[in-house]
């Protein structure tokens, strides 16, 4: 992970001191690109400890296109609470447990001005993939224009394409806003994980992921954290174990779902379809999410 901790390195060295929504000083750069080679092994970072069922709960709850904050309750993941469940959201939405037409619902779920049905975009990616592999289309957006203000949170990690050649499937991703203590680590392993379970049910090997991060910034509560993960030595990646009967997304989504709702343990339920083997990271390092009242 030298290329997480060498834009890190790159925030801390840097003098630009930024005012932002969260009302805590950030430190920032504009414009880094981070690669990750899968065949070297899944990025997830080693410097600290990586919570891993978290993301995995996450990306899960995006692929199912929900709006609902406790289909993530659910998996065990209260990562949405803050945004969520803030005071201002729950004035305007007027629904507790609504987190709008977020990642998830415009993946699965975009409005069409032509079609009375939605556009499914990673049912599109896919078939994409399989039927025309060459195809320089093959986008999903979750930044849309028109329905920002109808979000918990408008998104950070906002676009991305895929790329096939040589039997490999590749994947970047554009990303807006990136705050590189809590956020970037989970979104690198989420895209990763992304990336190998589409490889999966398109019968293609995970190729190359690249990460273009816009405003990359460390916000002041962090510092600490990240001068502490800059002094430790990187370890080597772990693999990735991924279930080889795994065939369709939509359906090991809805098995999951249906194994923890059948009163199996959401971790247990996740470790069956994917886990992180040889990962030995270094102790977690906690961080109070920027602009969270305690």
């Amino acid at each position: 992970m030298k290329q997480y901790l060498d834009v890190v390195r790159d925030i801390m060295e840097n003098e630009i001191v930024k005012p932002n929504r969260t009302g805590v000083a950030a430190k920032s750069v504009f414009g880094r690109t981070m690669r990750f080679d899968l065949s070297q092994g899944f990025p997830a970072v080693t410097t600290k400890k990586l919570a891993w069922h978290k993301m995995f709960a996450e990306l899960i709850w995006f692929l199912s296109g929900s709006d609902c904050l406790y289909k993530l309750h659910d998996l065990n993941c209260h990562i949405w609470d803050h945004d969520a469940l803030s005071e201002n959201w729950l004035k305007k939405v007027g629904n507790e447990g609504d987190v709008g037409r977020i990642y998830g619902v415009q993946w699965r779920r975009w409005r069409s001005a032509f079609k009375d049905e939605p556009v499914d975009q990673i049912g599109e990616l896919i078939k994409k993939i399989k039927e025309n592999p060459n195809d320089r289309r093959m986008v999903v957006s979750a930044w849309n224009s028109g329905e920002l203000d109808m979000m918990c949170l408008p998104p950070c990690h906002m676009l991305f394409q895929v790329y096939v050649a040589n039997g490999k499937l590749s994947l970047a991703m554009i990303q807006r806003s990136c705050d590189m203590f809590l956020g970037v680590p989970f979104n690198i392993a989420s895209y990763a994980l992304l990336i190998h379970l589409i490889a999966k049910v398109t019968s293609l090997v995970p190729g190359e992921f690249i990460h273009v991060l816009l405003d990359a910034h460390v916000y002041e509560n962090h510092f600490n954290q990240i001068r502490e993960q800059l002094s430790r030595e990187p370890r080597p990646l772990p693999t990735l174990w991924l279930n080889p009967d795994i065939g369709d997304v939509d359906e090991m989504v809805a098995e999951i779902y249906k194994r923890v709702y059948d009163g199996e343990k959401p971790e247990a339920v996740m470790d069956s379809y994917a886990k992180l083997e040889n990962y030995n990271p270094y102790p977690l390092l906690k961080g109070e999410l920027a602009g969270r009242k305690k």
